[in-house]
């Protein structure tokens, strides 16, 4: 039903933009397929009005003319519905850049190219690259996770949806029911923040610990959207970044580089290892198991004891 009444805007659309005189009632219902299978006048004369209004609240401009026998047309003038050049400064061609970049690693390449032909051709300079690296450092945000596409169209469509998640504590996954808000790539892993409706709550939840497909829900949201949904904040915290505690651990010589990057103090101990104070906040034992046994917690004893909880229900799955 949705495709159709799709179809039958469109159609309607075309119609009223491609003629240079007004239109009849008459003469667009034989010009529209749709129109022609409407079961009796009123059925059709309601179908005509509700399609009129769904292309007015969309921002076609549809003008009301009367002739001179008193008949009423319709059209839409082609110079009060074009659009306004597209001008993009450097900061905003860049964005367009890093988003295409993002759709080349998804499924989605063919509609970023096309999107991109359709910018150019609307005024976005021709020698704007945006596969291209602009710069010495080229930004990157890898886009592997399977569960990509289909979490970032169900955002977009507000679509509850189904997913089997490993937490990394735990040795196996659990499914779970969330209504998806909003995506964002944070240190190189995306995350998904959304309504966990068996919890009752928000959460956030990282994509590569997804396992298999994501299935669509047919029924709609049941909490309201938050105006700024604040996943790169709610990750941070977790990750300890805005903690106001430190931990002691050892860590293997040439490895671990984000912790080195986060740490306080270092200092070396020999034998090929190094100690590091790091800031210590909700989710930082889920951070340190990443790095195996490259890792030995010296303090808090809490943290540790952690550490080993998870790795233990790492081995045992």
């Amino acid at each position: 039903m949705a495709i159709a009444k799709a179809e039958r805007l469109m159609n309607l659309a075309l119609c009223l933009l491609g003629t240079r005189r007004p239109l009849s009632k008459r003469e667009l219902r034989e010009s529209i397929e749709a129109y022609l299978e409407a079961g009796s006048d009123d059925s059709f004369n309601r179908m005509f009005e509700r399609d009129k209004d769904d292309l007015r609240e969309l921002g076609l401009v549809i003008d009301t003319v009367e002739n001179l026998d008193g008949e009423v047309g319709y059209l839409a003038r082609r110079d009060s519905n074009r659009l306004p050049p597209v001008t993009l400064d450097a900061e905003e061609a860049a964005a367009l850049g890093l988003a295409a970049k993002v759709w080349q690693q998804a499924r989605l390449a063919g509609a970023a190219s096309g999107a991109l032909q359709k910018l150019r051709a609307a005024g976005l300079p021709e020698d704007f690259d945006a596969y291209e690296a602009h710069g010495a450092l080229e930004p990157r945000i890898p886009v592997h996770e399977a569960a990509f596409e289909p979490l970032m169209l169900a955002c977009r469509d507000r679509r509850p949806v189904l997913f089997d998640y490993r937490k990394s504590n735990a040795a196996h996954p659990e499914p779970r029911a969330v209504e998806p808000w909003a995506l964002e790539c944070w240190r190189g892993h995306w995350y998904l923040a959304g309504w966990d409706r068996d919890r009752g709550a928000e959460r956030v939840f990282r994509l590569s610990r997804i396992t298999g497909k994501v299935r669509s829900r047919g029924a709609r949201f049941t909490a309201p959207v938050p105006d700024v949904v604040t996943v790169r904040e709610t990750v941070a915290s977790w990750a300890g970044e805005s903690a106001d505690r430190s931990a002691l651990i050892r860590l293997r010589r040439d490895a671990g580089y984000p912790l080195r990057a986060k740490a306080t103090a270092v200092r070396a101990l020999g034998d090929g290892w190094d100690e590091l104070e790091i800031p210590y906040g909700h989710g930082l034992d889920a951070w340190l198991v990443e790095f195996g046994p490259d890792v030995v917690v010296l303090e808090p004893a809490e943290l540790r004891a952690d550490v080993v909880d998870r790795l233990r229900a790492v081995a045992k799955g």
